[in-house]
């Protein structure tokens, strides 16, 4: 970001240490996440005739925004666990050629049979040419909805605290309050020991109460444990 506004650049884009990651900041140095970039070349794809399916895979974490801008192009949203080995597993298997996630995971399979930072960039860069407008202007494609994520560690070893019937009781009462304006995802990290709480919806009160509803007795329960 800093380097976008330090030297003027059109675009900044870095990838993570084994580059299948891709981070895109535009001309105001703001920000581009995986959705925003998923939904850009879906919509382009779609106007050129190149998408094989008419949808894209994402994983859970990918927010309501990205899912009601698809809908909106009358595409659907396939969503798999986290992690871009299931998203090309469901790619693989249902005939789908993008897919990724919100981290910057962009899997095009036309090009690449993993998610691959320096394709998605270059198909960032040739949608920003084809319009001629600037990065603000062409990767900003839908408001994302308010999400909150908290995660919880607990200890290796001591029983799972997503088994208490408190916990339980909490994700079904979020549930229901959020029923109908948002949603609610709670796991276990599949690389710390780590429950991950996450909820979207438009009312950003009502998702903060029900990650901390929910957090409140995860907390509880891994201290009980």
């Amino acid at each position: 970001k800093k380097a976008v506004l330090e030297y003027r650049a059109d675009i900044g884009i870095a990838l993570d240490g084994d580059a299948d990651r891709v981070a895109i900041v535009d001309e105001k140095g703001n920000l581009i996440d995986g959705d925003q970039l998923m939904a850009l070349i879906a919509k382009n794809w779609k106007e050129q005739g190149l998408l094989t399916k008419p949808g894209i895979v994402a994983t859970v974490m990918s927010n309501l925004g990205l899912e009601r801008f698809l809908q909106g192009m009358k595409l659907g949203l396939e969503r798999t666990k986290v992690g871009d080995r299931y998203v090309v597993e469901a790619m693989r298997a249902k005939g789908y050629n993008v897919g990724g996630e919100q981290s910057g995971h962009i899997v095009l399979s036309d090009f690449s049979t993993t998610g691959d930072g320096l394709l998605a960039a270059l198909q960032v860069i040739a949608v920003i040419q084809q319009t001629g407008k600037p990065a603000s202007e062409v990767c900003k494609l839908f408001e994302p909805a308010p999400q909150v994520l908290e995660n919880v560690r607990y200890e290796k070893g001591k029983p799972d605290p997503m088994e208490a019937a408190s916990v339980k009781e909490a994700i079904k009462a979020a549930e229901a309050a959020l029923n109908g304006k948002g949603r609610l995802l709670v796991r276990k990290s599949g690389t710390e020991p780590l429950v991950r709480i996450m909820a979207e919806g438009d009312d950003e009160s009502l998702v903060q109460r029900a990650v901390n509803e929910v957090k409140a007795a995860v907390v509880a329960a891994a201290k009980a444990a």
